[in-house]
């Protein structure tokens, strides 16, 4: 994406919110019917915020801005250590300045096509400079917009905590290290959701995305993949639902115990292909891993 230049691939602190509002200045706006009506005028027209403050953020100085390498393209992560700065976050970019609850089991997201105003200015000033000051930019600008890999950025928002809501003591893990390995399985997750999206977006399935998602996770922090470990994150136990994270994913229909029933032991009799097909992988390539399982989403839609 070109927003980290190569020499300081990492952003410490107060300096991860700062960096991104320079390139993304909705975030200089804080949630209500004024943000939201000034948000408009940024996003959509490319207008400067009235006011540059971010006193509205908390900022800690273990937040961290990167950018992620992954076989889909670059995308930039920021880890948010304090929870209301990672919903804060959600409120101005995600949902536009409108300040709306962000559910406490919501712990990441992927935020795709978000518009780089940067991006588009200098273009038109390289545009400009090669055609002459009467050249025509609003053919051109249309042109130009017409690709969203030409102004759309992706980013990856995470909180800090414990992954899906899984203590460490569940994990049986130290604290620490449990919330250190979290991070990474977070982090991965939300990659591997760009990556499939970016290289695969005709193979879109809710469940089968987060197992696919959620087995880079884990073999990314472990350098391998642990079936119990994961269904512990959905609420799953050996083909039987004991209640967790899976229900998010299906409707509120009459059957929805059955489904869930159903769906508890397809999981796991595809978890346990997974864990083959995790023997023969790379432990340093999760996103290999990722690609490599999504091979196989035409036997989950059979079944």
């Amino acid at each position: 994406m070109g927003m980290i230049r190569a020499e300081k691939t990492e952003i410490r602190g107060a300096d991860a919110i700062k960096t991104l509002a320079e390139i993304y200045p909705q975030l200089y706006l804080e949630p209500g019917p004024a943000g939201a009506e000034e948000y408009k005028k940024i996003v959509e027209c490319g207008e400067q915020p009235q006011s540059r403050s971010l006193s509205h953020f908390t900022c800690s100085e273990d937040d961290l801005l990167t950018e992620e390498t992954t076989p889909a393209g670059n995308v930039s992560v920021i880890t948010l250590h304090n929870r209301a700065d990672f919903e804060l976050f959600l409120q101005i970019v995600a949902h536009r300045c409108v300040p709306k609850d962000i559910p406490a089991t919501q712990g990441a997201s992927i935020l795709d096509g978000v518009i780089n105003w940067t991006k588009i200015r200098s273009h038109e000033k390289k545009f400009f400079s090669e055609n002459g000051p009467d050249a025509d930019w609003d053919s051109e600008f249309t042109r130009f917009t017409s690709e969203r890999k030409n102004f759309k950025d992706a980013l990856v928002v995470l909180s800090w905590g414990p992954y899906s809501a899984v203590s460490a003591e569940k994990a049986g893990l130290p604290d620490e290290e449990w919330l250190k390995l979290s991070d990474i399985i977070r982090k991965t997750h939300e990659c591997t959701h760009f990556i499939c999206r970016r290289l695969h977006p005709d193979k879109k399935d809710a469940i089968w995305d987060e197992l696919v998602a959620d087995a880079a996770g884990i073999f990314a922090a472990f350098g391998r993949f642990d079936l119990k470990l994961e269904e512990l994150f959905l609420g799953t136990e050996g083909g039987t639902y004991l209640g967790g994270r899976l229900e998010n994913y299906i409707g509120d229909d009459a059957d929805r115990h059955e489904q869930l029933e159903s769906l508890a032991g397809r999981i796991h009799e595809t978890l346990l292909h997974f864990s083959e097909i995790a023997e023969k992988c790379d432990p340093a390539d999760p996103y290999g891993f990722a690609l490599r399982l999504e091979e196989e989403i035409g036997c989950w839609k059979k079944t």
